[in-house]
């Protein structure tokens, strides 16, 4: 927060590792999870069909939930190299807008790739959202401003999330929870290797369904959606910070787990 009055910081390894606790002021509250979650997130029962959502019949399907500030031209740029890569793929968006939509579209086309190949979602209640994610095979993070959320709702539908591993907390954030899930092999360290890894996850389905396999196995015994486990972390860090401040000692770097 970049004030003195604020004595601690939730997070986890990921996303403030050792080397990066010089730039918070917060003493650090080390969780073996950062994000709280419920696992008792009821997903519905509707099948969302591909012509229902004006996604083609065949063709692999990238996604992309985040708030549209958070598509930077870079990322932009990169989604659609992944695109001209992967014949026959689309992008499913959100677009909170009509002018989005528009501005969209134009930036895709300016760089070679047609209308159709892009796809908007519009706003529907939570559980069908859930829901809505399990039509798509790979969600496709943004940099610097990472997935939260939003992330965390598609790998609770079952849907693996790509991730580019930045230095702020924001950047991290994604990393974050594939970690907590077991999935680490899906955090990727530059632009590279991210529109490379996506690349090859389209064009080898065996790989990626390995990968929806484990992630369905890691759903409900990893720490990511462990919700007693978490409250317990979460406690512990509480007493730790304040049998300190009833010692009369400052806050120091706590660690749990």
């Amino acid at each position: 927060m970049g004030s003195c009055y604020y004595d601690y910081i939730l997070a986890d390894r990921t996303i403030i590792p050792d080397n990066l606790q010089k730039h918070y002021d917060e003493k650090i509250a080390y969780l073996p999870c950062y994000q709280v979650n419920d696992r008792k997130r009821i997903i519905s029962e509707r099948q969302f069909t591909r012509e229902e959502l004006g996604i083609p019949k065949k063709g692999f399907v990238f996604c992309c939930f985040n708030n549209n500030y958070k598509i930077l031209p870079s990322t932009f740029n990169g989604w659609m190299r992944i695109l001209r890569a992967v014949e026959g793929s689309v992008l499913f968006l959100y677009a909170d807008s009509e002018d989005s939509k528009i501005n969209l579209v134009n930036e895709a086309n300016a760089r070679g790739i047609e209308s159709e190949r892009l796809v908007f979602g519009r706003f529907i209640p939570a559980e069908e959202n859930l829901a809505r994610y399990q039509v798509c095979d790979l969600f496709l993070d943004t940099s610097p401003y990472n997935a939260g959320v939003t992330a965390s709702d598609a790998l609770w539908a079952g849907l693996p999330v790509l991730t580019l591993l930045g230095q702020s907390f924001a950047s991290r954030y994604a990393a974050s929870l594939l970690n907590s899930i077991g999935l680490p092999e899906l955090i990727t360290n530059t632009q590279e290797e991210y529109e490379a890894l996506a690349i090859a996850l389209a064009r080898n389905p065996q790989n990626l369904t390995e990968i929806k396999l484990k992630l369905a196995n890691n759903r409900l015994t990893a720490p990511l959606f462990d919700s007693p486990l978490f409250t317990k972390n979460l406690e512990a860090a509480y007493i730790k910070m304040y049998e300190r401040y009833q010692a009369d000692l400052p806050p120091e770097h706590i660690s749990i787990g």
